[in-house]
């Protein structure tokens, strides 16, 4: 992999505990560009069609990797997907795992109009902690870090947490670079 002057960062979490918002409130303060894998999956063709019932696109993850691996060995990425074991560890320098109490996240899915199946789908995963767990065993656990997302105090405490380790990682890797 190349040297990279700045971190991949892999926001990820249920369907409604807030990842995009969370990587659009970190664009400017960060100077990382925002990955959406659901647009990259649909502009680049990255997948096997859609599922009528999910209402969703089938991802073609060795497609979807294939299409962004050039982008993301540069370096400056927050990828928002609700997966992370498929990306290389090599490639991801933060895990950054969205959680939400099951009444909250309830009401953001049924605000977006999700069938049942789907609604229940994704309350099962929070609910027994699936993503936190693939995160875990795809990456060595230091570099994965479990944030509450309820509330707008919540989300603001999550950008200053992320800008802070964003900045940290950046003086680290100039300073490595230096000696």
């Amino acid at each position: 992999m190349l040297s990279r002057d700045k971190p991949n960062v892999i926001i990820t979490g249920t369907p409604g505990v807030g990842k995009t918002s969370l990587c659009e409130s970190l664009l400017d303060s960060t100077d990382l560009r925002h990955l959406s894998i659901n647009r990259v999956a649909q502009e680049r063709s990255c997948h096997d069609g859609w599922d009528e019932d999910l209402k969703s696109w089938i991802v073609d993850e060795d497609k979807l990797l294939d299409a962004i691996e050039d982008d993301v060995q540069t370096g400056g990425y927050m990828i928002d997907w609700h997966a992370c074991d498929l990306f290389p560890e090599s490639w991801i320098d933060l895990v950054v795992v969205l959680r939400s109490d099951s009444a909250i996240l309830y009401d953001r899915l049924k605000a977006r109009n999700y069938s049942e199946r789907k609604l229940q789908e994704n309350m099962d995963a929070e609910i027994m902690e699936v993503l936190l767990s693939d995160a875990r065993h795809a990456f060595n656990e230091k570099i994965v870090v479990e944030l509450q997302s309820n509330t707008t105090e919540d989300m603001e405490s999550n950008v200053s947490r992320i800008e802070a380790w964003v900045e940290q990682w950046k003086q680290g890797h100039i300073n490595a670079a230096t000696t």
